[in-house]
């Protein structure tokens, strides 16, 4: 059941930058004057930018940029996620171990959690995933598949697309997918896709995916760690805030839509279409090797087809891959 302070919450989303008086606030959720008041002032000890006039009442402002369950809900349509499977923290290590714990605690098909920032976020080969507070979305997404390693690859590339299409419709940029699971605007990365599965070792197969999806949404250029400026950048970086919640739930809705339908002819030719990595050349890093390439094509399960410098074609299942400039 819903909390006092989250009802107030859900009632000025759906009325954010207009003027609710008290008196309504506590008529339409049957509810004290003096417990709306508490609730206001829970909501802004938490962050959110409530104003206050005398003798009108509360208004979310459209500058208040904080991430929520209730704001998440009021732009999602997708059927698969309810309010109370989103988990919103502060602050946490890595939404993609949290999100380990509870899938085999028995957190259900898509339970979502997400962040204000990482202290520990993890990217793909062990590497960190910067995460500062308040301008990015770190998420992660609880997944239940048929239990086949083909549908982790599979879910992978229809994240990569479910993430285009969202930052198309909502913010109007679009983006171009550098295999396998990276997103770019012109040159310089945004998002990052990180696929983990959770498996019966008796068994063998795998019991669970946990997508984690980090997009860089208002981070300046100058907030970026030495190692990585001149190569990470972020959807909207010289605006002060966006509505994340509703970036967040086009990503959910766009990747609800494909994760039923893995095997679509149309995800992997829109992945391809998205896809800059065929007809360059690279370097490929794959385990403990490291080696010139020319990328080729991408094949139907999404592996990479690339031709080595000796004449040989091969399909690469993981591994990274550095575009070679002249």
């Amino acid at each position: 059941m819903a909390s006092t302070k989250s009802k107030i919450l859900t009632l000025l989303e759906e009325n954010r930058g207009q003027t609710l008086s008290g008196s309504d606030i506590a008529k339409k959720l049957n509810i004290s004057r003096s417990a709306v008041w508490k609730g206001i002032e829970e909501l802004r000890k938490e962050g959110h930018e409530i104003h206050a006039a005398t003798n009108r009442g509360y208004c979310l402002a459209e500058s208040s940029d904080l991430l929520s369950a209730e704001g998440i809900s009021l732009w999602l349509t997708t059927p698969a996620i309810a309010k109370d499977n989103i988990h919103i923290y502060k602050s946490i290590g890595s939404t993609n171990q949290e999100a380990k714990k509870m899938a085999v605690a028995g957190a259900g098909h898509g339970t979502v959690i997400l962040a204000e920032e990482q202290t520990e976020g993890r990217g793909r080969r062990g590497r960190s995933f910067f995460s500062p507070k308040g301008t990015g979305i770190y998420m992660s997404v609880i997944l239940r598949p048929q239990g086949t390693a083909e549908e982790a690859v599979l879910t992978t590339t229809a994240a990569a697309v479910a993430v285009s299409r969202a930052i198309s419709r909502v913010l109007e940029i679009e983006t171009r997918i550098k295999w396998v699971n990276d997103i770019f605007v012109g040159d310089q990365k945004v998002c990052g896709i990180l696929t983990e599965a959770v498996s019966d070792f008796q068994t063998g197969t795998i019991e669970s995916l946990i997508l984690g999806i980090g997009v860089n949404v208002t981070t300046g250029k100058e907030s970026f760690p030495d190692d990585i400026r001149k190569t990470a950048g972020s959807l909207l970086p010289t605006q002060a805030s966006v509505s994340r919640n509703r970036l967040a739930a086009a990503i959910l809705d766009e990747l609800f839509k494909l994760v039923d339908c893995l095997d679509s002819e149309d995800i992997m030719d829109e992945y391809r279409a998205r896809n800059f990595v065929p007809g360059k050349q690279i370097t490929v890093h794959c385990g403990n090797e490291i080696y010139d390439a020319k990328a080729l094509d991408i094949d139907p399960q999404g592996g990479l087809v690339i031709q080595k410098s000796d004449g040989s074609i091969h399909t690469l299942r993981s591994g990274e891959v550095t575009i070679r400039t002249k």
